[in-house]
């Protein structure tokens, strides 16, 4: 059965396995990975009037402030089964439509389901007189005594479903796709899916957790889990299946990052630097200010490193304008001082000429060259600078990924420093150490790693993505930075916005405003810089000077514009997130985001540190549309689901990163978080590392205890470990396992 095509099982016919296929289920084994997202259970499925009382009676509801007008929320998702009683649809404001359907059940309670989005489709699966299961996270508005579900999720049910429900079964509920609706693959034809396949494919899943550790942690079989994820017998059995599964995820990901520590930390002959720095003394004399207490530590933690005679491999975190730079210039010109040149990599050209132009100012009328390497260079430029690394006149190097291309010869490279590191892949960071490596004429040393992240990741996040490097952070901001004043504003409200602006402009001060977008766009209905920077410059700033920066222009152009506004020849920059990363005009103290409800929360947080650089009180603006007033009005737990106003309403109440970066993660899960993907971090489709902190240490310490006691993975009880580890992470930057 599990080598057979899905089309021959019966229900299912060629039409519905090519939908299938598209969400990439084509054999049995596949269906049984495409777990439940959800249950449906008859002890915990209320009726409307019950749904209705324990929001308005009970303590697990909370009541929220006037601004919500008495409404009580709950915090978490729930399942009804009601019948469509009428489906309405109206305009609301202008030109903007809203389909409502009003169900009940055999309480007497009816509630409301409010959709604002893919009118056509649920006009069409909203048939009066039918039955639904209906899954959301229901509201109570107390002036209206309405019960509602905004965009909640809607399964059809017919006669079968609900005798089986009635009598008791749980109903898994799966995710179902518009492409396999529309193939007529409802959740009752995955669940007769489900249930033909089960047998024969359980008798092919292989269990891979060595027999000890399942002792040890009263974990149930692999594919004892699997059956009870999609066959359970009671919610605790599904609790123990998603337990056994979570771990499962967190100690295979954790084997991974053990067996590269492990590689790592095999005697490699690393680079001994004698702690001792005159340049960097000099510097710390020169600076303007005092280095803080939390830069202290963090660059004798550096320093321990690298005089240790092991390759360093450590993270730096620090929140926007905590001075990471400055920690990893003085921790360069150690490298220097010991003969040895050092690397700062930057993601993107900007950030690399400003890291360029920073480290030149701070390092005038010393002996210290510093070169650039950047994809927008001549190639006089180019070839100027990878002669003066070659041959060791540069001590310092500044790039973006030009800087380990096939021509770049380095001097004897002792430190390598990444900016940004999560725009890096891991891949990239390898070949940076092979050039490094390669540059001390065939002894094999390997240079120092530093890498640093200025938006600050969630300890579990770092314990599972980072878990084979050192960790470091700088979790104080200069004494001399004032909190920034974050504020939401409505589109009818830029006037009043604007003239603020433009009372800070005439004190001597700047201004950005930010778009989502370099040019208008006919598909998406949000603002563009080039058409706004035209717009405010002949409107509403006429007697000010506007500058306009994207990422569509060149190098050498991007590099002369925020040249200009850092003397002060502009008033206002228009631009796009272009200088989301690291672009520092001190004397800049207002930016306004166009659109902030389409942007990302870390997105809007680094955004944000562009101001505030200096000693002036700044602000921020974030920008939305006049109608987003309903959703801002609603609750803003993250758990909600309204992940734009929470958004939002996070950044103006914190700027303390790593608070929002743990509401970041609630958001939009460690998938997408930082951009991990690239760097390494798995899809987790049961471990939420948000909550599960506990077991990722459980995990890790199990893991590592493999690694120690057999670090090829050699003996009998390992090899099914070994294999499982193998088919994971075999491809692409994942090649640890020899």
């Amino acid at each position: 059965m599990t080598t057979l095509p899905l089309q021959y099982v019966k229900g299912i016919g060629p039409k519905r396995a090519e939908a299938l296929a598209a969400e990439h289920l084509r054999t049995p084994l596949d269906v049984l990975n495409y777990v439940p997202r959800g249950y449906v259970q008859r002890d915990t499925v209320p009726t409307l009037h019950a749904l209705q009382r324990h929001l308005t009676e009970s303590t697990l509801w909370v009541e929220h402030d006037s601004i919500d007008h008495g409404s009580v929320d709950h915090d978490r998702e729930i399942s009804i089964i009601a019948t469509v009683v009428d489906v309405a649809e109206r305009v609301i404001g202008k030109n903007r439509k809203m389909l409502t359907a009003t169900i009940a059940d055999d309480s007497g309670v009816v509630a409301r389901l409010v959709f604002w989005n893919a009118l056509a489709y649920y006009k069409r699966l909203l048939v009066v007189g039918a039955t639904y299961v209906v899954s959301g996270k229901p509201e109570f508005d107390g002036r209206y005594h309405h019960l509602t579900f905004s965009h909640p999720e809607v399964e059809r049910i017919d006669d079968d479903d609900i005798a089986t429900y009635r009598n008791g079964a749980i109903l898994p509920k799966y995710p179902l796709t518009q492409g396999l609706r529309n193939a007529g693959v409802t959740m009752r034809v995955l669940r007769s899916l489900v249930d033909q396949i089960l047998p024969d494919a359980l008798q092919q899943v292989p269990e891979f957790i060595p027999d000890d550790i399942l002792r040890a942690h009263s974990l149930m079989d692999r594919a004892e889990a699997y059956r009870e994820l999609h066959q359970p017998p009671s919610m605790d059995a599904v609790h123990r299946a998603q337990h056994r599964m979570k771990f499962e995820e967190l100690f295979e990901f954790q084997l991974f990052l053990a067996r590269r520590q492990s590689e790592h930390k095999t005697p490699q002959k690393g680079l001994t630097m004698h702690p001792r720095s005159p340049h960097a003394r000099a510097l710390i004399e020169r600076l303007p200010f005092q280095l803080t207490s939390a830069q202290k530590r963090v660059i004798h933690e550096i320093s321990n490193d690298m005089s240790s005679g092991v390759p360093m491999n450590r993270l730096l975190q620090g929140d926007v304008g905590s001075g990471k730079t400055i920690v990893a210039l003085l921790c360069m010109l150690n490298v220097v001082d010991n003969t040895y040149q050092a690397v700062l990599m930057a993601p993107t050209e900007i950030l690399a000429e400003q890291h360029a132009r920073s480290l030149r100012a701070w390092l005038e009328g010393t002996d210290i060259t510093v070169a650039l390497v950047v994809g927008g260079q001549t190639k006089k430029q180019r070839q100027e600078a990878l002669q003066q690394i070659a041959g060791g006149q540069a001590q310092l190097i500044v790039g973006t990924h030009a800087a380990f291309e096939a021509d770049v010869t380095y001097h004897r490279l002792g430190l390598i420093v990444i900016d940004e590191q999560h725009r890096f892949g891991v891949a990239q960071r390898a070949e940076l150490r092979r050039l490094g490596i390669r540059s001390h004429d065939g002894e094999h040393v390997v240079p120092h790693m530093l890498v640093m992240s200025a938006t600050p990741i969630p300890r579990t996040l770092s314990m599972t993505l980072y878990g084979d490097l050192d960790v470091s952070v700088i979790n104080e901001l200069p004494s001399q930075r004032k909190p920034i004043d974050t504020r939401v504003v409505f589109e009818s409200y830029l006037p009043a916005t604007y003239a603020f602006m433009r009372e800070q402009i005439a004190q001597g001060r700047q201004a950005y405003i930010v778009y989502p977008l370099v040019e208008k766009s006919d598909k998406l209905e949000l603002k563009s810089a080039v058409e706004h920077h035209e717009q405010l410059q002949s409107d509403v700033f006429p007697d000010l000077r506007l500058g306009l920066l994207h990422g569509q222009m060149p190098w050498q152009e991007k590099d002369q514009v925020m040249r200009a506004f850092l003397e002060k020849e502009f008033d206002i920059l228009v631009a796009t997130t272009v200088i989301e990363v690291g672009v520092d005009v001190p004397n800049a103290t207002v930016m306004l985001i166009e659109n902030a409800e389409r942007f990302g929360l870390s997105q809007l947080h680094q955004l944000r540190g562009r101001v505030g650089r200096g000693a002036h009180q700044s602000y921020c603006f974030l920008v939305a549309k006049d109608h987003f007033r309903y959703q801002m009005r609603r609750n803003t737990d993250p758990a909600e689901g309204m992940k734009a106003a929470v958004r939002l309403r996070t950044l103006e109440r914190t700027t303390d990163g790593f608070e929002i970066a743990e509401v970041d993660l609630r958001l939009r899960g460690p998938g997408d978080l930082l951009g991990t993907r690239q760097s390494g971090l798995p899809e987790f489709r049961f471990a939420d590392l948000q909550t599960d902190g506990e077991l990722v240490q459980v995990a890790r310490t199990e893991a590592f205890r493999v690694v120690a006691a057999d670090p090829q993975l050699r003996r009998p009880e390992h090899a099914a470990l070994r294999q499982q580890l193998i088919s994971r992470f075999e491809a692409g930057t994942y090649q640890t396992v020899a």
